[in-house]
């Protein structure tokens, strides 16, 4: 989390410090049970090459579930975000049985607004989160069951 590029359009880079915070968030929802992160380990070298899974977030004043993502610049262009968005969000509908998860993406960040809309996403509006310019997708659980019967 320390890479500028893995950081960008984001608060920036973290300091290991910053980024023991964040692992321990993660662990807090593991041990609480919650919806939260999964490794993304690339096939072929068999590493962690980055994260995708849930965050609370309070958007607006509304509490949500969002899916975020974050992938080692060296493997964007791959299709490992589309698929480990793919599999979290079939998750979400199915072991938590969510109603609806979000996604928040900065308008500059043309790829992951792609990637969000593969995964069946479309635009519910344009707000500022913590600072930043944010496009807000959504997907709820009828539509995700369309999608997949539609598939």
């Amino acid at each position: 989390m320390s890479n500028s590029q893995f950081m960008h359009l984001s608060l920036g880079m973290l300091s290991p410090e910053q980024t023991a915070g964040f692992l321990e968030r993660i662990f807090a929802g593991y041990r609480e049970h919650a919806p939260s992160q999964f490794a993304v380990i690339g096939r072929a070298e068999n590493k962690l090459i980055g994260y995708c899974g849930f965050f609370r977030q309070t958007v607006d004043a509304i509490e949500e579930i969002g899916i975020g993502y974050r992938i080692d610049p060296a493997h964007w262009g791959q299709g490992i975000a589309t698929e480990a968005a793919r599999a979290v969000r079939d998750h979400a509908f199915t072991e938590p049985g969510l109603e609806r998860v979000i996604s928040l993406i900065h308008p500059d960040n043309v790829a992951s607004c792609r990637v969000v809309e593969k995964i069946g996403m479309t635009i519910q509006k344009q707000t500022v989160f913590r600072g930043f310019p944010t496009i807000v997708f959504t997907l709820n659980a009828p539509e995700w069951k369309k999608l997949v019967r539609d598939a």
